[in-house]
């Protein structure tokens, strides 16, 4: 699980895949940590990201580094339902908790991924298993 953490740091930000309906989705996101033996991801629980994930948890995140090697990280959202996983994530990236608080009544919704796989791929290379 490091090493896929290790190269979502390197990268700095990555893109979440979801669907909406028939229609791909992609955002960009920055904020992971690992935790527990998990690499725990966040989004807000008013925002249509989290519904999609809702109605259809299989996701995939890809990374880009500067040496050309990308990151296919796919597998089940799961949410995750202790909030000592909200507070570190709001802790890390203390900005965010002018969203997420109990004034606006947004939460930030961490996950992680199961029966997860993960490659690393050079540009014109094979990949390599991280898990």
């Amino acid at each position: 699980m490091s090493k896929v953490n290790d190269f979502l740091t390197e990268a700095g930000v990555f893109f979440l895949a979801t669907v909406d309906g028939d229609q791909p989705k992609l955002r960009p996101l920055g904020a992971h940590f690992e935790i527990d033996g998990k690499i725990l991801f966040g989004v807000g629980d008013f925002k249509a990201v989290y519904r999609q994930m809702q109605a259809n948890p299989k996701v995939e995140i890809v990374a880009c580094k500067k040496d050309s090697h990308w990151l296919r990280y796919t597998g089940k959202a799961v949410f995750e339902t202790d909030e000592k996983y909200e507070k570190a994530a709001l802790e890390a990236a203390p900005h965010l908790k002018k969203i997420y608080n109990e004034e606006t009544g947004h939460h930030m919704m961490m996950f992680h991924l199961e029966d997860a796989t993960a490659v690393d791929i050079a540009l014109m290379g094979e990949g390599e298993n991280l898990l």
